[in-house]
């Protein structure tokens, strides 16, 4: 630890030539502020920098403040509530959730979970929860509050002295199956709506998802305020995050975008307890100081909450500012040190560095020293950062907030390296944290760790229930209340595709079209929301710039270069496209945003995300996977699609995999479409399924940008059915199938290809079958499997593939334009020798019809898998010498 006796770091160390003038130009700006006020002597300070940047001169300005509280003590409002009460309810809730994770390790040891993180943020929720966070009632729709996921326990605890949660329910943290099992709710470990539909909101238990998707539901709402869809109000978005969390990117990804867009609407509230999951966030430097840099350079107001009012008296009393230089002095390392250790040590190691620091508590005993606070457990101060906060105007607000890890938990956990991980304590342990609190429970109930709450008609409990009616209500509540929409009949907004006459058409131009068309009906066009990431020229979409805007919040304070243009680029305040630039984490979060209003706003909105398909699953998978648990409805449109179809652009381009990531989340409808039509068929059912019967689930659709003429729908009653169910008979054969070949998207025309061939060139008769998802077919036929297995009823044709397939004993040859993964989902219902082509190995850059070839999945490689499974061997060799067999001794997944 450094001398406290040096310079502030960052201070400006360039020799004083005149101390007497540099005295009366502070002098000055304290009288400034005495006379004008804090507002008065900024705008004035602003002002001289300003011009001392135009006569050249370089200020030695930072972003970065001394260590010490923004606002001072002098200017904090006035606590509205009971404070000794509130402080109580914190210290039960702390209790609740400690004996709740400790029970469940007690019994289970696998269970996990965490104590030190609510220890710590405990009562930067319970102002919050007092004062700030309003709940959905008549009188508006309500904050919204991303949680800390490492503090749900202090959460459930919360809910328990609330009277939603019950002592069964505690009991049953992290043992949701055990909990069903017994006819009772299990807890989740994280926030996770999936699996506490009427009580989590927002999941964020992945890391730095939850703060870019509050900045995104931030941004969200103002974009339905502009579009006049809901009204204007005060609305807030909450987000609490840790600072170990700000690590992540996705955490900072989005910074500029919500000081750009002036949200103040949006706050966080960053818990600075200085430790991540192994030791110190920034053991060598100060993290507060770095996130201030950080959100300050992007514009945002930073208010630094770091000591609690108990330090106040030294501050006033240390007139020379040693203190300020200690603060600025130590590294969080030496602060975590501090935390770990008692009053003794810390007026050894801290205040005893020099005469001036050791003066100032000498008269202050060991015990006084060791209840010194950090600002984030000090309520009055946590309530004036998050009244400023609540007020400001014109930016987003980032409180950081220093805490101690484990705060309370005393030598078995309180900023100790191994906090995180800290299950369970022993008695002595247990006794010492309920002393510390000074809780009303008995030695056995302590140690037997008993849940408490106080009787109904307590003072803690009267005040925690008239302070949420207060603010409407409880929260975190989950509410689903939306109206029913029933969306157009595919007739009146695809008949082109419907019946396309041979036009020729990519399927990305096909569902462009059929957005258009969509976004002028009048039911379901106010609602749509076409979303991209820096990409819609790329995919057509330019003519809705002109027709419903791009969003802005400014408007268009230029002139476009292409103004002259039909098609030019028009930004506008009530702009319906959200195109986000190059970032696909907040195009999803956008989509996550838009695709939950109908729960978030009472409001059903359509997300269609249009992007590059590579760009999907492969980059954002976890941000998909939390909008899958925030129980998302919406497209994602997976464009210039497959590994054979985007020539040009090579490995990083070209996306084989996407549907096996898709067919691993459960609530997600993959669909691999060939033709317009059947991009028709699936969006009017998805349209369907989620605004009018209001399923919580998602639709994927890849499309690509390869120009086919497109066919007619079939006349077959089937063919609707088939399209949703996963496969149809596209082309059946002349006579009796001697081969059955099953195509999905841009390999359909392969198949159609390769079944001509067998026919004119081999007298091989071929039915061709449009696979539009094998994830849709593997699911049905798992579920058929189950029913029997377990003895349940199961529809008639519940196993899809073999209704289809199981009328013949014609082999089955599948291709896919992604990994034979794909395909091979469906090998076991599939009751008659089966072979599978896919794009497996890394992309190309070459033509359609070289990439096919190479990846061995064109019309004639079908042939030729065709051939040997017939058993027709000399045809078969002509081929293999036509396709240079010999000279392909390693597999293209290889290569």
């Amino acid at each position: 630890m450094r001398d406290a006796s040096q310079p502030i770091a960052g201070q400006d160390d360039r020799h004083d030539a005149d101390p007497s003038e540099t005295a009366e130009w502070r002098d000055a700006l304290q009288s400034l502020v005495d006379n004008g006020g804090a507002g008065r002597a900024g705008y004035v300070l602003d002002n001289l920098l300003g011009h001392a940047a135009s006569l050249g001169l370089r200020a030695n300005s930072q972003t970065r403040t001394a260590y010490l509280n923004t606002i001072p003590a002098d200017q904090e409002p006035p606590f509205p509530g009971n404070l000794a009460v509130e402080e109580r309810i914190a210290r039960i809730n702390r209790w609740n959730a400690l004996a709740m994770v400790v029970r469940a390790n007690q019994a289970h040891g696998e269970l996990g979970g965490h104590i030190a993180s609510y220890a710590s943020a405990a009562d930067l929720f319970e102002v919050g929860f007092n004062h700030f966070f309003r709940a959905q009632s008549a009188d508006g729709p309500g904050d919204l509050v991303y949680m800390q996921p490492h503090s749900a326990p202090g959460v459930y605890a919360r809910a328990y002295l609330e009277g939603f949660l019950g002592e069964d329910d505690l009991a049953h943290f992290r043992q949701e199956i055990t909990a069903t099992a017994r006819g009772l709710r299990g807890l989740s470990s994280y926030p996770h709506p999936w699996l506490m539909p009427d009580f989590w909101q927002f999941p964020t238990g992945s890391m730095g998802i939850g703060p870019i998707n509050a900045i995104y539901q931030a941004r969200f709402m103002r974009y339905l305020e502009h579009r006049s869809l809901v009204p204007g109000g005060d609305r807030k978005v909450w987000g609490i995050f840790g600072d170990g969390e700000m690590d992540e990117p996705e955490s900072i990804a989005a910074l500029t975008l919500a000081a750009r867009e002036k949200l103040d609407n949006l706050v966080f509230v960053v818990n600075c307890n200085l430790q991540r999951l192994d030791g110190p966030v920034r053991g060598n430097g100060r993290i507060i100081d770095e996130l201030e840099t950080l959100y300050a350079g992007a514009g945002w107001n930073v208010i630094k909450l770091v000591w609690g009012s108990d330090w106040d008296a030294l501050l006033r009393r240390d007139t020379g500012g040693a203190l300020a230089r200690a603060f600025a002095n130590t590294v969080d390392g030496q602060f975590q040190t501090f935390a770990a250790n008692d009053g003794a040590f810390n007026r050894a190691h801290f205040f005893n560095q020099n005469p001036e620091l050791a003066a100032l508590v000498a008269d202050w005993t060991d015990e006084a020293i060791d209840r010194l606070h950090r600002g984030g457990h000090d309520m009055v101060k946590i309530h004036a950062a998050y009244h400023r906060a609540a007020r400001h105007r014109g930016q987003p607000t980032v409180i950081l907030a220093q805490t101690k890890k484990g705060f309370g938990m005393g030598s078995a956990g309180q900023g100790k390296m191994t906090t995180h991980q800290q299950k369970k304590l022993d008695d002595e342990a247990l006794l010492a944290f309920r002393d510390r609190f000074a809780l009303p429970i008995s030695d056995a109930d302590c140690l037997a760790l008993k849940f408490y709450r106080p009787a109904e008609d307590s003072a803690e409990l009267r005040h925690l229930q008239a302070r949420r009616a207060a603010l409407g209500g409880h929260i975190p509540r989950r509410r689903t209340q939306a109206p029913r929409l029933t969306p157009p009949a595919a007739e009146h907004w695809a008949r082109f595709a419907l019946a396309a006459d041979g036009k020729e058409m990519s399927s990305t131009m096909a569902i462009v079209r059929m957005l258009t068309a969509l976004l002028k009906d009048a039911t379901v066009g106010a609602r749509i929301v076409p979303i991209v990431a820096d990409e819609a020229r790329t995919f057509g979409m330019a003519n809705l710039f002109r027709q419903i805007g791009i969003y802005s919040a400014q408007g268009q304070l230029y002139e476009p270069e292409d103004i002259g243009s039909v098609l030019y680029y028009r930004e506008a305040r009530d702009g319906q496209i959200l195109e986000e630039g190059i970032t696909e984490a907040g195009a999803i979060s956008s989509w996550t945003a838009a695709g939950t209003s109908y729960s978030v706003n009472g409001l059903p909105m359509l997300p269609f995300y249009i992007y590059y398909s590579m760009f999907g699953f492969q980059r954002i998978g976890d941000l998909i996977w939390a909008a899958a648990d925030q129980r998302t409805r919406g497209f994602l449109i997976g464009a210039t699609s497959g590994r054979t179809t985007l020539g040009g652009e090579g490995l990083q381009h070209q996306d084989g995999s996407s549907h096996i990531m898709a067919a691993a989340v459960p609530n997600c409808r993959a669909y691999d479409p060939a033709y317009a039509f059947e991009v028709a068929v699936i969006v009017e059912h998805g349209m369907r399924r989620m605004l009018d019967e209001q399923r919580d689930e998602f639709f994927y659709l890849t499309v690509t940008n390869e120009n086919l003429a497109q066919p007619d729908m079939p006349a077959g009653a089937g063919v609707r059915d088939g399209i949703l169910r996963g496969m149809y008979l596209l082309r059946p054969a002349q006579g009796q199938a001697q081969v059955r070949l099953l195509g999905a998207g841009p390999m359909l025309r392969e198949a159609e290809m390769a079944a001509d061939r067998l026919r004119t060139r081999h007298g091989v008769d071929a039915e061709v079958w449009s696979v539009t998802s094998f994830s849709e077919l593997a699911r049905d036929g798992r579920e058929s499997e189950r029913a029997r297995v377990l003895g349940l009823d199961a529809a008639d044709g519940a196993d899809w593939v073999r209704t289809c397939l199981g009328t013949s004993d014609a082999p089955v040859i599948a291709a896919t334009d992604y990994v034979r993964a794909v395909p091979e989902q469906i090998r076991a219902w599939v009751p008659v020798p089966y072979r599978t082509l896919g794009t497996d190995g890394f992309g190309r850059s070459d033509t359609r019809a070289q990439l096919r070839d190479f990846f061995e999945v064109s019309a004639d490689w079908i042939v030729l898998y065709a051939l040997d499974s017939l058993g027709r061997q000399a045809d078969a060799d002509t081929l293999r010498q036509t396709l240079n067999a010999r000279a392909r001794q390693t597999p293209p997944w290889e290569l």
